[in-house]
């Protein structure tokens, strides 16, 4: 088993739904975020294009802020999910400085945190609450290694891309364009 999440830019509209979610699900601290809207416009007027995209910690196979985590609060759970354990964190940020997405941050309380897939709610059969909530339904979650599955079946079907990829980190974040 390996959880992904799938994201259609082009069904995308940046209301920011998933990050009002995220959290309300995991009680982030007002000002901080665990994902964000990302708007890129590229082009040269009036040839212009605007892609709008959600983006959050990408659950990479090779991790570097698990490996630069030096008391092991930085770890892998069943899935893929890249996680924290906060009362291990002495927040040194070793694994925020590593990380090319920018996708954790030190949480008031001295810890570092990032995204979890919400792993409290698929270990209950239910999706992420940012994919729960999306109005477009451009956010895709679920067992990339299960042929079957919606995100294995769209990912396979349409042009993918992924943040960074020359940074090696092989991300489980995929971008549909």
């Amino acid at each position: 088993m390996r959880y992904g999440m799938a994201i259609d830019t082009k069904k995308c509209v940046g209301c920011s739904d998933c990050v009002v979610a995220c959290q309300l699900e995991n009680h982030v601290p007002v000002g901080y975020a665990r994902d964000w809207i990302v708007e890129v416009t590229e082009g040269t007027f009036p040839n212009l294009s605007l892609e709008i995209r959600s983006e959050r910690c990408n659950h990479c196979d090779n991790t570097p802020c698990v490996r630069t985590c030096p008391t092991g609060a930085s770890h892998i759970i069943e899935g893929g999910i890249v996680k924290v354990t906060h009362n291990e964190c002495i927040g040194c940020g070793a694994c925020i400085q590593s990380c090319p997405y920018d996708a954790r941050y030190t949480h008031p309380e001295g810890y570092v945190d990032k995204c979890t897939f919400c792993d409290h709610r698929v270990k209950n059969g239910q999706d992420p609450a940012c994919v729960s909530v999306c109005p477009t339904h451009c956010m895709y979650f679920g067992d990339l290694d299960d042929p079957n599955s919606e995100i294995s079946k769209i990912v396979n079907r349409r042009k993918i891309k992924t943040l960074a990829p020359e940074a090696g980190t092989l991300p489980q974040i995929f971008y549909l364009v």
